[in-house]
């Protein structure tokens, strides 16, 4: 069989002129700092492609817009990953995680695979196998162990494809993501995807793709910042990427697959949509209240709360804008939604809020009727995600979950612990624990078809068993908890 990197692409490939797309190359962004200068290039012989062959071996530079110039390297040839029924496990993935995570170009990788796999990168086409065999029996281990090692050899000359794949491969509930956000976060400087690709000479689909890597590589950021409770790696100031807009994503509901048990793609491009704009407000409750000096800061509630209004407020009107089409009562049978990652990103985010209220009791003497309004507006938060926990359907269990889900559901559980922690009431501490045992039992029932909730109920029964020995160590005394607040939520910050 002759090797395909050195085959010409088809007269209607959609690889043509794309920027490290093709077998065996990979790209590096320029800074405006190096040893190279941009301002030299304007002296240099660039082809009608935009490209000039360098000193350097095997190396060219290509010009694709007046200030962003790209240094392209050949690859070697990559050993290839075989993986057992791999056809099976890529029409899966784009039939269940596809739609609600469209980070890949479906046309593109299949275009590559149905010529051969060897044309797709390892990483890209490992954690497409790693993540479809969620659904599957078969033990990924072993996959994931050969992918991360491989992650970490392809920095000097990553592809887009590895940046996706990685961005897949991590959306597998037991890897430790955080750990790889800082290598995924430089992959994607590399490759110029956290800069604004409008007026680059790339095909436009190309620019969709790399708008839609670069939100999906936000959004990983920001989440694992927020349920690892460590500092964010991307800077605004180093951000600049247009906003996603609806003809970024090539696919329509015309490519659904009538198979049962797959997911709608227009409806998975709202929640991506959607996912995004949450995930910038997440990132300014962040800045706000949970950078390392923030966290240092002791502040008094009337500090807190004219920080906190405008975001809430921001959170309130996401809620209110989300179409009916994206409401959890909303199914179709047969099919699978994706919906369900997005409600509980939203009440991670209304519960992360309320704990930076919630670090206020313990700082200062609280006004008695703000104590109660503020109580009470985040008792009725933990409620309607105790409320959405119990709408869920097998259609919303059985589909893909985002790789933050497990830890926020968690976390959603912690915020109970710490309001019943922090209550004066014998009554009112038995309803928080009353409805956290319903929450916990609720995740117990649900987790059967869905194992990433394993780790939220294991995590939630120790801590609601450690509260119950600490509430009856104090019923003697006094009323209020003596465990300590800052102790319990350094788990999660």
């Amino acid at each position: 069989m002759a090797d395909p990197s050195k085959s010409k692409l088809p007269e209607q490939s959609l690889l043509k002129e794309t920027l490290g797309h093709q077998n065996r190359q990979s790209s590096s962004a320029i800074g405006a700092t190096t040893d190279f200068d941009p301002a030299i290039t304007k002296f240099l012989p660039f082809n009608r492609k935009g490209k000039f062959s360098l000193l350097k071996p095997r190396s060219s530079l290509r010009r694709v817009a007046q200030d962003v110039y790209f240094e392209l390297a050949n690859l070697d040839a990559i050993e290839k990953i075989v993986a057992p029924h791999g056809s099976e496990l890529v029409e899966l993935y784009f039939r269940t995680v596809h739609p609600g995570f469209p980070i890949l170009h479906k046309k593109v990788f299949l275009e590559k695979y149905r010529r051969t796999y060897r044309e797709l990168t390892p990483i890209g086409l490992g954690a497409v196998y790693a993540l479809a065999l969620s659904w599957w029996s078969y033990n990924s281990k072993e996959l994931e162990k050969l992918l991360l090692g491989m992650l970490f050899e392809i920095h000097a000359r990553p592809k887009i494809s590895d940046l996706q794949g990685a961005l897949v491969l991590m959306q597998r509930p037991d890897v430790n993501s955080w750990a790889l956000t800082g290598h995924v976060v430089s992959m994607a400087q590399n490759l110029g995807v956290n800069r604004d690709a409008s007026d680059w000479h790339i095909p436009d689909w190309e620019r969709g793709v790399r708008k839609r890597v670069a939100f999906a590589l936000f959004m990983q950021d920001k989440w694992g910042a927020l349920i690892y409770g460590k500092p964010s790696h991307i800077r605004l100031d180093d951000w600049d990427v247009q906003p996603l807009i609806s003809s970024d994503f090539p696919e329509t509901s015309n490519d659904d697959d009538d198979e049962e048990g797959s997911a709608e793609v227009e409806k998975g491009k709202q929640i991506f949509l959607y996912m995004v704009s949450l995930t910038e407000i997440v990132a300014d409750i962040l800045d706000h209240f949970f950078t390392l000096k923030a966290l240092r800061r002791v502040l008094d509630i009337s500090d807190v709360l004219p920080k906190a209004k405008p975001l809430q407020i921001r959170l309130k009107q996401w809620i209110a804008d989300l179409p009916p089409s994206l409401s959890v009562d909303v199914t179709k049978a047969r099919r699978l939604s994706s919906v369900g990652y997005l409600h509980l990103a939203y009440y991670t985010a209304e519960v992360t809020l309320h704990r930076a209220i919630l670090r206020t009791w313990s700082a200062s003497s609280t006004d008695s009727d703000i104590r109660l309004i503020t109580r009470a507006a985040a008792q009725a938060r933990f409620t309607s995600a105790l409320e959405f926990a119990k709408r869920l359907k097998p259609g919303h269990l059985q589909s893909f979950w985002y790789f933050s889900s497990s830890s926020s559901l968690a976390i959603i559980g912690i915020f109970a612990c710490i309001l019943a922690a922090t209550s004066n009431e014998h009554q009112e501490r038995d309803d928080i624990m009353s409805r956290l045992a319903e929450y916990r039992w609720t995740l117990r029932i649900s987790s059967n078809g869905a194992a990433f909730m394993k780790y939220a109920v294991g995590l939630l029964d120790g801590t609601s068993q450690l509260l119950e020995q600490q509430f009856e160590k104090a019923s003697a005394v006094s009323m209020k908890m003596s465990f300590p607040l800052q102790e319990m939520t350094n788990v999660l910050w």
